[in-house]
């Protein structure tokens, strides 16, 4: 199966099955959320504004897996409720 073959609503549906249906893959998530979701540098001039934008890189894939957990729960996208 190539993940990226399927449709949104199942590509959605899929990861909510690994990582809230499936306990494994939950522990794995919250793993992740704590390993990653770190805020910005703000003291040590360049230094702490490239440490900002690799914990960003990191964060954004936690983030996308979140986003797709919300889509396969029906959770309205915040960017597209503004609109």
């Amino acid at each position: 199966m190539n993940v990226r073959d399927l449709t949104p609503e199942a590509r959605a549906e899929l990861y909510r099955q690994i990582f809230e249906v499936d306990k494994r893959g939950a522990a794995i998530l919250e793993d992740l959320v704590q390993r990653f979701s770190q805020p910005a540098c703000v003291e040590g001039g360049i230094d702490a504004v490239l440490k900002t934008y690799h914990r960003t890189g990191q964060n954004s894939v936690v983030q996308f897996i979140v986003l797709q957990l919300n889509r396969a729960n029906n959770v309205p996208d915040t960017l597209e409720a503004q609109s």
